[in-house]
This record gives C-alpha cells, sequence and structure tokens, in this order.
C-alpha cells in the first residue's frame, strides 16, 4: 500500500525572532520489513542559514536548522510518499509477566532498541502509583505479557474520553490520568506509565494516521494532526509490539510513524531556542492520501 502524506506546521511570533536553533522531527521512518519511504522532502520558510541532517540515538531522522534573519513567521511543510507492508497481528509468544524480568535481565545489548532504556521513569512519564494500580486492575485477567498490555490499551480506551480542550503539550500523565480526558500524547504517556509500573519496557511512536479509512470504518481520532502510540517490549520472542490506546488497537498498516523514543521529549516535532518575546500561536494540519 502506497501513502502520500502532507504536513504543514506553522509558528506565528507576536514579535519577531531574532535568531534561532531547532531539531525537526517528522520526516517518516525506514522500518525494515513494515514500512518504506519512497521519498521525502521538506520545506522550510524562511529558509534557514544552515540545514543539515543527522540520526538521534534512538535512530530517528532529525534536520537542524539555524535562522538568522529576522523573521515573525515559521512555516514547515513536509511531502512524502511511504509504502506499507501488510499487516497480520503478531502471535502471543511472550512469557507470563512474571517471566518477563528474567529475559529483561538476560538481554545484554545497550543498543536504542534495548529495553533497558524503557523501564525507568523519563522525562515526561514518571512512575505513578495510582496509574500501576490502574493497569494492574485493567491487566487483572491477562496471562502474557502481551495480553497485559492489551488489556490496557483497550481499557485506556474505554474509560477516557478523547477531548482536546482537556489538555495540553506540557500536561503530565498523573494529571491526564486524574481527569480520564486528552488526547493521543495523553493515552500514550498514561499506557507507558502504566506498563512501566508493572515492569514492562514501554516507549512513545511518533507519527500519522490515514485521514480516509476504508468504506464501511469509522474515522480514527487524531487523524487531523500528528498522531501518537506505544510500544511495548513483550519478550525475547515477540519484541516491541505498537498498540494505540487512543483507537484500541494494535497499530497496523493505518500508522505511519516518524520514530519512537522514551516519551515525547525525544520525538517531538520540533524543539529549539529562540530570541524573542511574547507568545506564539500553532497552526497543524496533516493529510495522509492511499495512492490507488
Amino acid at each position: 500500500m502506497l501513502y502520500d502524506i502532507r504536513l504543514a506546521l506553522e509558528y506565528d511570533y507576536d514579535a519577531p525572532v531574532h535568531g534561532g536553533r531547532h531539531h525537526i522531527r517528522v520526516a517518516p521512518a525506514n522500518v525494515p520489513g513494515l514500512q518504506r519511504v519512497i521519498a521525502s522532502s521538506l520545506a522550510i520558510e524562511p529558509a534557514p542559514a544552515r540545514q543539515s541532517g543527522f540520526l538521534d540515538f534512538f535512530g530517528n531522522s532529525v534536520t537542524a536548522i539555524t535562522m538568522t534573519d529576522p523573521h515573525d513567521k515559521l512555516t514547515i511543510r513536509l511531502t512524502a510518499r511511504v509504502q506499507i507492508e501488510e499487516f497480520s497481528p503478531p502471535a502471543d509468544l511472550s512469557p507470563p509477566l512474571a517471566q518477563l524480568s528474567r529475559e529483561i535481565g538476560q538481554y545484554w545489548s545497550v543498543a536504542s532498541t534495548s529495553p533497558q532504556h524503557f523501564l525507568a521513569a523519563s522525562s515526561r512519564v514518571q512512575i505513578v502509583p495510582a496509574i500501576t494500580d490502574y493497569a494492574r486492575g485493567a491487566a487483572a485477567n491477562a496471562s502474557t505479557t502481551l495480553g497485559v498490555a492489551t488489556a490496557l490499551c483497550m481499557a485506556i480506551h474505554q474509560d477516557f474520553e478523547y477531548d482536546p480542550k482537556a489538555t495540553d503539550v506540557e500536561t503530565r500523565p498523573a494529571e491526564a490520568f486524574a481527569l480520564r480526558k486528552g488526547v493521543c500524547q495523553d493515552f500514550a504517556h498514561v499506557m507507558i506509565a502504566g506498563l512501566r509500573g508493572l515492569g514492562i519496557p514501554a516507549g512513545y511512536v511518533s507519527g500519522f494516521l490515514r485521514t480516509n479509512p476504508p468504506e464501511g470504518q469509522a474515522r480514527l481520532e487524531g487523524a487531523d494532526a500528528m498522531h501518537a502510540w506505544v510500544r511495548a517490549w513483550c519478550g525475547q520472542h515477540l519484541g516491541w509490539v505498537e498498540f494505540d490506546p487512543t483507537n484500541a488497537m494494535i497499530a497496523g498498516p493505518d500508522h505511519i510513524s516518524t520514530g519512537h523514543g522514551r516519551d515525547y521529549s525525544d520525538i517531538s516535532p520540533i524543539v529549539g531556542v529562540l530570541r524573542t518575546h511574547g507568545s506564539h500561536e500553532t497552526k497543524q494540519s496533516v493529510d495522509v492520501l492511499r495512492v490507488e
């Protein structure tokens, strides 16, 4: 399946910006056996004084830009074509949760894919006892690690309300959990906190959702913006499996990833520093269309 992706990020500043440096992470990722980038280009207005690219620790594609001329608006446009392979839900080869720690202990690699990096609290995800208790209750009847992660994914979808006005980008998992409201970022962070509290390595995935669902299927939440979901390490035989608690599913061919990290801070679309005063307004638009 082929998909065309169009993304526009617009930043409108109250006062002119006099210099800035930013890291941009919006380009689709190459994922062997699942996702292949055929073409991808990034247009930035005004044009940066300097622009370069590199891969971060987790293997995510990063575009680094330096702005020197004064500007009161910054626009980033992505166009890409991605091929997604056919997807089948994974067979449950995961161990019981009680045995997972032993398998983690036998994993000696410190590469970016190692589950060891995704067990502890991180910048945006704290281990919250109330969330751990909620996760334990949601997965009380699950017999395997994959079953635990699936049960928590479904419980969050059932118990939380998708409400873009309830939270913002700085909302912590404990706050979203108390509200039982939020957006995909909040649902992902709550699920990650719950999984880590149970001893399951879990990380954050950022990307896109297909805008136009197949005929007869409901439109997925979050498809008009960049989306977020969760990856959980389900043992040495199964490895990483991705879950979308916003839409109560294992992530599949509708999910096109741009990269992953421990939480939002590792894979946010743009981070940086700039010199200005006042606030700014942000607009985002996304189109993901299947190419027939």
